[in-house]
Formats: structure tokens, sequence, C-alpha cells
């Protein structure tokens, strides 16, 4: 092969290959919005799924979540339970002959007795008991919300690194191609004497470690598409659409807002919250405590010939020895009040901590993304190019062209890794606030 044909056929794959690499966020949105996989024909297009179809499935489907649930919903159906009033006890007492159980004829204390006592706790403590297990209803209703967020916070990460190891095989398979047909070009060069062998290994090397890097991406694919057929709970085995992204590049609020916005949303701070009320009710049932509860009766006594007989009772349980029983409930009720509050300034701290954490890591993704693609790609992307025209009139060698070729492709690869971690930063953020306007598209 001669030394203009084989710069020919180094220039068409070249300028293929920057027909794709310009459809990258960096290039121009048309080259985004219409790639070369949709213009080769709608049947060839791959079936995508979205985020908000895997969200939907894993709030239906997911037993994690599904657990929570029912729990919560447990504690809430024994709030009644909290509040009734304990059961009424029902006796008989027959006093006479002992066999067969009957009554004495002529003695006025034989009798058949009936009666049914009600026990009646102090005024306000059944009131107390319900708060009580309203609040515990409410703090588990706060878990299975934190479970929920958990659950579609990991599954946007695991999309969204699925959608990089997608964008990094596409990028990494269109320069395996093109090394290709490069270390084919230095081979014929070599051969007519044009070329170095040097040249040919280092085509060859590189060629090695693209392949190296696409089997490592084949291995995290297939771990991604595991861990999201996980969450929304299929088989381990079942396929997988390509994935879709939103397209909106700024962060919603600033990092201070982020973090307000946390300490009012943050189902972990709500739930702790909830535990502190329950302290609280316990407290104040603890202090009830001191006071007596009640117990009323009523007899009917049957005397066959004697006339009948009916009985009254009131009962009262006195706290006689209150300062051996409930003087140390209520010390120990304050004890746990004070713990379950400092608790909740921990978890304030660490939600803060996470909130200002996930914010810095979105933001500096975002520059970092935004560099790339306006200033770094294009200079590398510009830096391949003159490398091609220089060594297409000899003024460059082949390890200029290659080394040019290897920053772009780690420069583009780093461009989407940028977007890929703002996607999940944000999700990260999302488990504290709710949801936040997502960021932009691939």
């Amino acid at each position: 092969m001669s030394k203009w044909l084989a710069v020919a056929v180094l220039m068409v794959v070249c300028l293929g290959w920057g027909e794709g690499v310009a459809s990258s966020p960096g290039g121009s949105r048309e080259g985004a919005r219409v790639p070369r996989e949709s213009r080769a024909g709608a049947a060839e297009k791959p079936e995508t799924v979205t985020l908000d179809q895997l969200v939907e499935e894993a709030l239906s489907r997911s037993p994690s979540i599904e657990a929570a649930s029912r729990a919560a919903q447990a504690r809430r159906v024994r709030i009644p339970a909290e509040t009734t009033l304990p059961d009424p006890v029902v006796s008989f007492q027959n006093m006479g002959d002992l066999n067969p159980p009957s009554l004495q004829a002529g003695d006025p204390s034989s009798g058949r007795f009936y009666g049914i006592e009600q026990e009646i706790p102090f005024p306000g403590k059944l009131a107390l008991k319900g708060k009580l297990a309203a609040s515990e209803t409410e703090a588990e209703e706060w878990s299975a919300e934190e479970v929920r967020r958990q659950v579609v916070a990991d599954l946007k990460e695991a999309y969204y690194e699925y959608g990089l190891v997608l964008k990094s095989l596409e990028i990494v398979e269109k320069d395996r191609k093109l090394l290709e047909t490069m270390t084919e070009v230095a081979q014929s060069r070599y051969a007519v004497g044009e070329g170095s062998q040097q040249d040919v290994l280092r085509a060859q090397v590189e060629l090695s470690r693209l392949q190296d890097r696409l089997a490592e991406l084949e291995q995290r694919r297939a771990s991604v598409v595991a861990l999201i057929n996980k969450l929304v709970y299929r088989p381990d085995d079942s396929p997988l659409g390509k994935p879709v992204f939103p397209e909106n590049s700024q962060l919603a609020l600033k990092e201070e807002e982020m973090v307000r916005l946390a300490m009012d949303q943050a189902a972990s701070l709500q739930k702790q919250d909830r535990q502190v009320e329950r302290s609280e009710h316990a407290v104040e049932l603890a202090r009830k405590e001191y006071y007596p509860d009640f117990a009323l009766g009523f007899t009917y006594v049957d005397r066959r010939s004697d006339p009948e007989m009916y009985g009254l009772m009131v009962k009262a349980k006195v706290p006689l020895y209150f300062w051996r029983k409930q003087r140390l409930d209520l010390e120990s009720a304050r004890l746990s009040l004070s713990a379950t509050r400092k608790q909740r300034e921990s978890e304030a701290s660490s939600v803060t901590y996470a909130v200002r954490n996930a914010h810095a890591a979105a933001l500096s993704a975002q520059k970092l993304a935004q560099l790339y693609g306006t200033t770094i790609v294009p200079q590398a992307r510009l830096t391949f190019e003159a490398s091609l025209a220089s060594y297409q009139v000899g003024d460059s060698d082949f390890r200029m062209l290659m080394e040019s070729l290897s920053a772009l492709l780690e420069y583009e690869l780093k461009q989407y890794e940028a977007l890929a971690e703002l996607h999940k930063a944000v999700a990260r953020l999302e488990l504290f606030t709710g949801p936040l306007t997502p960021p932009r598209d691939f």
C-alpha cells in the first residue's frame, strides 16, 4: 500500500470517527439529539428504559418497601387498642353446698352471686397512651419513607452508572475500530519501508489496552444490570433497555437552601422528631402513674326464696411503693427522652454533612462537565485533527498522533464520568430533600 493510499484510508476513518464523537455533550445539540444509530433506521434502535419506569416498578414490587409499609400499617391499627378501656371482668360465685353445687335452704348467706367489674385508668392515661402509639406509628411511617427513598436513590445511582458504562463502551469501541485501522496502516507502511516497527508495536499495545478496558466495562455493565434488576425485583438475568436521561444542567438550590430543605424533609430527621415526641409522651405518662387507677363493680345475688340482693363496688389502686416503682419509671423515661434528643442532634449533624458533601460533589461535577464539554474536549479534538493533518504531510510522527487520540478518548470518558457523578450526587441529595429538578441529560 502506498503512502498516500494509507493516509487516505486513515483520513476517511478518522473523519467518520470524528462525526461520531461530535454527538458528545461538548458538541452541537443537533448532533446530540440525532445519533448515528438513529439515522441507521428505526428498526435497529434498541429499546429504551426510562428512570420513571424503573422507579415505578421498584415502588410497586420492592420487598423491602413493602415490608416497611406493612410494619407501619401494623403500628397504625394498634392505636385504637391503646385508647380502649381494659376488658371488664365477669364473675360467678355459688355460696352453698359444694357437691352438688346448690343453695342451702334457710341460710340467708347462701346464694348465687353474678358480678361484673370494670377497671378505669386515671383520667388522661388512655389519651397519653394513644398519643404515644400515634407517635410510634408516625415514626414507623417515616422509617418506611426512608426505605422508599433509599431504594429510589440506589436505583437512580445504578441507572446513571448504567448509562455511563454504555456511553463508555460506545466511545471505547469507536476508538478500538479506529485503532485497528491505524494498526493496519502502520503495518502496511512498515511493510513498504515507509514506517517503523515501533509504530506498529505502539498501535498494537494501545489496541490491547482498549481490549482490556472493554472487558472491564462489560463486567461493570453485567454488575450494574444485576443491581438494577435486584432493586426492581426482577430476575438477575432480565434484559435491560438503553437508558434515557433528564435534561437540566443546573442545581435547583444553593447549598444553604439544600440544608434547610433537608432539615424539613429528611425522613430520618422526621422519624427522630416523632421518637422525641413519643419519649415526651412517655414522660407524661410516667408522671400520671403516680395517680391511682380505679375499678367499678356491680353484683347481683340470687338467694332463691329470700329477697334478691344487689351490690356496688369501687376500688382504687394506690401507688403505695412509688419511691421504688413510679419514681424510677419516671427517671428512666426522662433519661430515654434525653437520649432520644441527643440522637436527633446527631442525626441532624449527619444529614447536614451528607447534604453539604453531596452538594459539593454535584457542583464540582457540574463544573467539570461544563469545562470538558466547552473547553477540554473541543481542544483535544482540535489537537487530534492537527496531529492528523501534520501526519498527512509528514510533519509529525505516528506517536504524536496516537497520544492525541488517546488524550481525546480519556477526556471524553471523563466528561461522561462528570455528568454521571452529577446525576448520582443529585440522587444522594434527594434522599434527604425529596425530588429536585433533574440535572442535564447525556
